[in-house]
């Protein structure tokens, strides 16, 4: 099954999992956004709208996602969104067209995650904001029983084994600014980086 059928079979039980257990990081991380008027932010991976109520006013947002199931439920009470289905590893947008991104909950997600970040950064413009926040094995670290259960929960929804070190490097043009623990004893982690 494809990462598209699944996330159409989950939308509806989406929120239910992970709005309250992921909504004080997804709050920590979007408080992150530069305050400038005007701003235009991409949100990678958008789903069902989880960061929608904390997104800062006066900013336009374009969110993206594969699955149009996940679109439709994204709440349409913020004024400046806009909505586009497509694939957060080939991204329909110009070279430098956003001045930040978020990339909530997507890297683990996509089966390309190095792919997706390299996307990303192409879009961003010089200077431009990016956060992330997601699961990730430390460079080295065993996690025995997440690499057991990796194979599974890959073929369901996510995977439970990105190194977030290894995914940068596709993108060194991304400086990380900070990288914080959020969730999990550390293994969810909220990272800033600043395109050079």
């Amino acid at each position: 099954m494809g990462l598209e059928h699944t996330y159409a079979l989950i939308a509806p039980a989406y929120d239910l999992f992970l709005r309250r257990a992921t909504a004080p990081a997804r709050r920590r991380s979007l408080a992150q956004l530069p305050r400038r008027d005007g701003q235009c932010v991409l949100l990678a991976g958008i789903g069902t709208g989880l960061d929608v109520p904390h997104l800062p006013a006066n900013n336009f947002y374009v969110g993206i996602d594969l699955t149009r199931a996940m679109l439709k439920r994204v709440p349409r009470t913020a004024a400046g969104l806009a909505l586009v289905q497509g694939n957060a590893m080939r991204l329909p947008f110009a070279d430098a067209s956003f001045d930040a991104a978020v990339l909530h909950l997507i890297l683990a997600v996509v089966p390309e995650p190095k792919r997706c970040l390299a996307e990303v950064a192409r879009v961003l413009g010089r200077g431009a904001t990016l956060l992330v926040f997601d699961k990730f094995l430390r460079p080295g670290e065993a996690a025995p029983l997440r690499r057991a259960l990796n194979p599974l929960s890959r073929a369901i929804a996510t995977r439970l084994d990105v190194v977030w070190e290894e995914v940068h490097s596709a993108a060194p043009v991304l400086e990380v600014q900070s990288d914080e623990p959020a969730l999990a004893g550390g293994w969810f982690r909220l990272i800033r980086a600043v395109k050079r």
